[in-house]
């Protein structure tokens, strides 16, 4: 009986992260038509104040060799009412653009990840809720974990 008593408990224990997770979930719908839903649970860390998230979003293409590219658009943040959770959406990407560098017109095409154009999409690392990113089909998404250096530094009045 103790033995059978343990097993439960143990595997309500396990279970208990993956039903918190689909809790969660509740807040964020379907993507739409037309769109994907990309989710990242993130891994928990001892200081998450000393981590953030760049999300990067683009399209892999091919392009020559030389030349930088990038797509239009912007990631809007928006608060999912009644829930008070972040959900982060592209709802469109835009035209590729890139520099204008002369280039053989025979020289091979290579496969090249586009992204967005601007600076990098930083976010707050929290391992409590999902990180859930709406955006166009055929739009891919990747992130970076960014953490800050234990090393502090003075600056010097001036």
């Amino acid at each position: 009986m103790k033995k059978s008593c343990l097993i439960t408990l143990f595997a309500c224990v396990l279970a208990m992260p993956v039903a918190h997770a689909a809790d969660d979930m509740k807040a964020f719908p379907p993507a739409e038509q037309g769109m994907t839903r990309h989710v990242l649970q993130l891994p928990g860390q001892d200081d998450e104040s000393a981590f953030k998230v760049e999300l990067i979003v683009g399209k892999t293409v091919s392009v020559d060799k030389r030349n930088r590219y990038f797509f239009g658009g912007a990631i809007e943040e928006q608060n999912i009412e009644g829930w008070g959770y972040t959900r982060y959406v592209l709802s469109r990407i835009g035209p590729m653009a890139g520099t204008l560098m002369a280039v053989d017109p025979d020289a091979p095409k290579v496969s090249r990840f586009v992204t967005l154009s601007g600076n990098p999409y930083l976010i707050r690392y929290n391992s409590r809720l999902p990180v859930v990113i709406y955006v166009p089909e055929g739009v891919e998404v990747r992130y970076r974990i960014w953490r800050a250096g234990a090393k502090v530094k003075d600056i010097e009045q001036g």
